[in-house]
């Protein structure tokens, strides 16, 4: 991921996207890499855009429920912001829970450079303004 070879994508098992970040540096650690903490959170910021989060839901069904993207470094402290979050509105007579993925409210993300370098930038603004409009038509706003 860090050669710079576009279109890298791995899994790892966390409870949030900070967590996951966390637990991507022990793992480089417990590799043998003898390195400082503030080198592998640079390695690990210039690697990941986006970091997608899949959960387990009391009622048993999986959803996505961060996206969230990596800015950079604020001092030793990796920074990310959530683009989408799944909020749990309820459950229906049978248990299952009810949800809907909720927008907050960036439209232009930082990673929309690299969606500029493959030409899908208006794509990218596009889909996430629409996200915007539509959770407005929901809440009334």
């Amino acid at each position: 991921m860090n050669t710079g070879h576009d279109g890298s994508m791995g899994t790892l098992h966390a409870n949030s996207p900070r967590e996951a970040l966390s637990r991507l540096e022990s793992m480089i650690t417990m590799g043998g890499y003898s390195l400082p903490s503030r080198t592998i959170r640079e390695m690990i910021v210039s690697s990941i855009d986006v970091i997608v989060q899949a959960a387990r839901l009391r009622d048993g069904s999986r959803r996505i429920t961060h996206i969230s993207e990596v800015l950079g470094m604020e001092g030793d402290v990796i920074v990310t912001q959530d683009i989408f979050l799944y909020d749990i509105m309820g459950e229906d007579s049978s248990g299952n829970l009810l949800g809907r993925h909720r927008s907050t409210g960036i439209t232009k993300p930082q990673f929309n450079e690299r969606a500029k370098y493959f030409n899908e930038e208006a794509n990218l603004v596009d889909a996430l303004e629409k996200a915007n409009v539509e959770q407005h038509e929901i809440l009334g706003a």
